[in-house]
């Protein structure tokens, strides 16, 4: 196969909690090649299971305001009572190594996004079916507290209310489906002109006969 030389892209999925945008994430990164998560940092502690470095950066409040006050995130906000940020440097050398990003994050991050690199960016909003469907999944995962999911079900549908601002929305009735319709919109983004950076060079090669 052809190889022309391109930049990433910076892929975002958001959705209200339980909507299925942990689970479709982890499954893009199982298949696809060359994509990468972005690792946030956070001020929350670690839950069961979580590695610093890998799953988040955890920093404490003191450290994340000074990555801030060095405008060292490309996004960052609040959520549920902690911080989450995106650490600009290991994103920028992905994108020139023309590697893909992945962002697993909210509205808010996405919109400062948007104001930073506009021109990477590739926003999804996963939608759930129905809101009944939405509070079992919550409930199904068992992760959080009755008061936890309650919180979480009162912020849906102001998340919700943010479809607009992305460029392309999934319902997520069906994992599969939604999984085949989120990969067709990553590997059609992939080929857009202004992305393949060596596009001019390798036309002049085929203009020379080489």
């Amino acid at each position: 196969m052809t190889d022309v030389k391109r930049r990433g892209l910076m892929f975002v999925l958001s959705s209200p909690s339980g909507a299925g945008k942990t689970t479709l994430s982890r499954r893009l990164l199982e298949t696809e090649d060359n994509l990468v998560i972005s690792v946030s940092a956070t001020t929350r502690p670690p839950r069961e299971g979580e590695i610093d470095g890998r799953d988040y950066h955890f920093v404490s409040l003191e450290d994340f305001g000074l990555m801030i006050n060095r405008d060292e995130l490309l996004e960052h906000a609040k959520v549920f009572g902690n911080y989450y940020g995106t650490p600009s440097e290991p994103v920028e050398t992905a994108l020139s190594d023309g590697q893909d990003v992945l962002f697993d994050i909210d509205w808010q991050g996405t919109q400062q996004l948007e104001k930073n690199a506009q021109t990477d960016l590739v926003r999804v909003f996963l939608l759930p079916p129905s809101t009944s469907e939405l509070e079992r999944r919550l409930r199904r995962r068992a992760q959080d507290t009755e008061e936890e999911v309650v919180r979480r079900m009162a912020k849906a549908s102001d998340e919700m209310s943010h479809w607009a601002e992305y460029d392309y929305v999934v319902v997520n009735d069906d994992l599969d489906n939604s999984f085949r319709s989120i990969q067709a919109i990553l590997h059609a983004e992939r080929l857009k002109r202004q992305r393949q950076t060596g596009l001019t060079d390798f036309v002049k090669q085929l203009r020379e006969g080489l």
